[in-house]
């Protein structure tokens, strides 16, 4: 077998730059070096990509903008991304993992241009991905298909004034959880009880994006499952995140990168054999409902009588050392480096397909 060229594009103007570093960082260290060689492509956070070596990576904990500055050449067959200085090619890339998190990287945004530039790459495809970050949007889609989730209410930033906490606590009761729908990371997140809290909360969601979203709290256990797949989608054992409540009101962003006491996971989790069934078999009804390809990470909470709510679908989850996803998986028996290999060559079998779809009538 002819080893193919991977590139890994990381980084990105989200507020989840630096996370994204990170699982870059074990992806390349992890990538099966008999079957991929890597090309390392970084995303400043004024949106300028770049070239970069694994020393780079390695050591900036912010992308570096520097002299190796790419441009990209849409419709080129071949040798797509060449250097801006002397317009010299970086080589064919065969397939791309695009591991920028949040707004710009895993939107639908990055995906389309990859698929204008007709790269392979690991993920869902553009719908999948742009139904999947916005939250209010994965909701409506949930509801049409019959799959439990929270109730809530959604309001654009221009209908900031209609927004009243006595409307919505009516609604949804208290406390609530206020987000801005389009990041991860719980970036902008708050769990309110007060008008105070929930006036404070609205306006710092709106800060992060043009509308904020209201969502019911759901008292239950938060479970979550990896999906891997294109057509024949299957579901990894399932996990817990237990957070520390003594100093985490909920699974915030310090609770999953800043502090290790934060929250623990239990892969396995423990719970009975038809109850894991039963949400590995929802998680795969959300992933094929969201069009999702490649890999998602399904999150769930379950109640304490058995209730299964889905809480959000993550279409490129952390790949840190400590992220789920690849732990799921190894709870399955499948190792960091394998999870890596089955991904991209999804990501090849899917490019394939595509272009045996005909474009002329």
């Amino acid at each position: 077998m002819s080893i193919k060229t991977a590139a890994i594009i990381y980084g990105g103007k989200s507020t989840e730059h630096e996370v994204s570093i990170r699982s870059a960082r074990n992806i390349a260290k992890a990538i099966d070096s008999n079957q991929f060689n890597t090309v390392l492509i970084a995303i400043s956070k004024s949106g300028k990509w770049f070239l970069k070596t694994q020393d780079e990576l390695n050591h900036e904990n912010v992308v570096v903008e520097s002299s190796t500055q790419l441009v990209l050449i849409p419709g080129a067959i071949q040798e797509q991304i060449i250097t801006l200085s002397d317009q010299k090619s970086i080589g064919n890339i065969d397939v791309v993992f695009p591991i920028v998190h949040g707004t710009g990287g895993e939107d639908g945004s990055l995906q389309g241009l990859l698929k204008t530039m007709n790269i392979a790459f690991v993920g869902p495809g553009v719908i999948g991905s742009a139904l999947c970050i916005d939250k209010e949007v994965t909701k409506r889609i949930l509801n049409e298909a019959g799959i439990a989730n929270s109730a809530f209410s959604s309001f654009l930033k221009a209908e900031r004034h209609l927004i009243n906490f006595e409307t919505i606590k009516v609604k949804l009761g208290v406390p609530m959880y206020i987000k801005p729908p389009n990041l991860g990371s719980s970036v902008g997140i708050s769990k309110v009880t007060t008008e105070a809290e929930f006036y404070q909360a609205i306006d710092l969601a709106l800060q992060f994006d043009r509308k904020v979203l209201i969502e019911q709290n759901i008292v239950g256990r938060e479970i979550e499952c990896a999906v891997m797949g294109n057509g024949d989608a299957k579901a990894s054992p399932v996990g817990e995140v237990v957070t520390n409540q003594d100093s985490h009101a909920f699974y915030d962003y310090s609770a999953k990168y800043t502090d290790s006491n934060g929250s623990v996971t239990v892969i396995p989790a423990e719970l009975d054999a038809a109850t894991q069934d039963k949400i590995r078999e929802i998680a795969i009804r959300t992933y094929k409902a969201l069009c999702c390809e490649g890999m998602s990470r399904v999150d769930v909470f379950l109640t304490p009588n058995g209730d299964i709510y889905v809480n959000e679908v993550n279409t490129l989850p952390g790949f840190t050392d400590i992220s789920m996803y690849p732990k799921l998986w190894g709870a399955a028996g499948i190792s960091y480096s394998a999870v890596i290999s089955q991904l991209l060559q999804l990501a090849l079998d899917r490019h394939e397909e595509e272009n045996e779809v005909k474009t002329t009538f």
